[in-house]
C-alpha cells in the first residue's frame, strides 16, 4: 500500500471527487480525515465504507472559508493521529451559473472564498508541521474551467480555478526547499453531483460531444491521479497541474 502510515486530510469529501479520493487513499493505507460542511450523512457514509474495508477514517466538519474552522479542523485531525502528511484541497463549487449581467459582488466573493481562499487557509493550517518534518504533500483540485474560461455563467468560478493553478505554482516554489510538494489536477467533464446541479442534460451531452474519448470521466479516475501525486512515485514532481479530461483540452 503506497500511502501506508500517512494521514490525509481531504476537504469537501462527502461526495464526488473528494469522496472518491478519500476512499482511494484509504485503500492505499492512509488514515483519512473526511471533511464536510453540510453533508454530514455523506461524510459519515464514506467513513463507514472505509471502515468496512479495514481502513481508518473520521468525519471532520468545517467551513473551509473560515480560518477559525479550518484551524479547528486541522487541530482535530492532529489530536487523533498526531500529524497531517497529505492535504487535498478539493472543496469548491460553482454555486450558480451567473453572467456578468446578474453577477453580484457577494456572489463573486463567495465563489472566490470557496474555491481559492479556502486553499490558502488550509495550507496555512498545515504547512508548518510538514516543514518541521521536511515532508508533506498538497494537491489542489482545479478545473478545466481554469484553462478555458468555463461554460456559460461560470466566469467567476473559472477565474478562481485559474488562480488556483497559478497559486499552486507559487506555493510549489516557496515550499519545495522545505520538503513539501504542491501539485494540482484539473478535471474536465466528470460525472459528479456538480453537473447534476448545474448542467442540464442537453448541455452535458454537448460537452461530451467535445471529448475525444467520447465519454465523461469518473470521480475514481480523478482520485487515482491524486493518489499518484501523493505517492513516492511522484516524489520529483511539484508545481504541476495534471489535466484529467479525456482529451477535451490538450495543452
Amino acid at each position: 500500500m503506497i500511502l501506508e502510515g500517512q494521514v490525509a486530510l481531504v476537504t469537501g469529501a462527502s461526495s464526488g471527487i473528494g469522496r472518491a479520493t478519500a476512499l482511494a487513499m484509504a485503500r492505499e493505507g492512509a488514515r483519512v480525515a473526511v471533511n464536510y460542511h453540510q453533508n454530514r450523512e455523506g461524510a459519515e457514509a464514506a467513513v463507514r465504507e472505509i471502515a468496512e474495508h479495514g481502513g481508518q477514517a473520521v468525519a471532520v466538519p468545517a467551513d473551509v472559508t473560515s480560518s477559525t474552522e479550518v484551524r479547528a479542523m486541522a487541530d482535530a485531525v492532529r489530536r487523533r493521529w498526531q500529524q497531517i502528511d497529505i492535504l487535498v484541497n478539493n472543496a469548491g463549487d460553482l454555486l450558480a451559473r451567473r453572467t456578468l449581467a446578474d453577477m453580484t459582488e457577494d456572489y463573486w466573493d463567495r465563489v472566490m472564498a470557496l474555491n481559492l481562499k479556502s486553499v490558502f487557509l488550509c495550507v496555512k493550517a498545515v504547512w508548518e508541521e510538514m516543514a518541521a518534518r521536511h515532508r508533506g504533500c498538497v494537491i489542489n483540485v482545479s478545473s478545466i474551467a481554469g484553462r478555458n474560461g468555463g461554460g456559460p455563467g461560470a466566469a467567476a468560478y473559472a477565474a478562481a480555478k485559474g488562480g488556483l493553478i497559478t497559486y499552486t505554482k507559487g506555493l510549489a516554489k516557496e515550499l519545495a526547499p522545505l520538503g513539501i510538494r504542491v501539485n494540482a489536477v484539473a478535471p474536465g467533464l466528470i460525472a459528479t453531483p456538480y453537473h447534476e446541479r448545474y448542467s442540464p442534460p442537453e448541455l452535458f451531452q454537448k460537452y461530451v460531444a467535445a471529448i475525444p474519448m467520447g465519454r465523461a470521466g469518473t470521480s475514481e479516475e480523478v482520485a487515482e491521479v491524486i493518489v499518484f501525486l501523493a505517492s513516492a512515485a511522484a516524489r520529483y514532481i511539484t508545481g504541476e497541474t495534471i489535466e484529467v479530461n479525456g482529451g477535451m483540452l490538450m495543452d
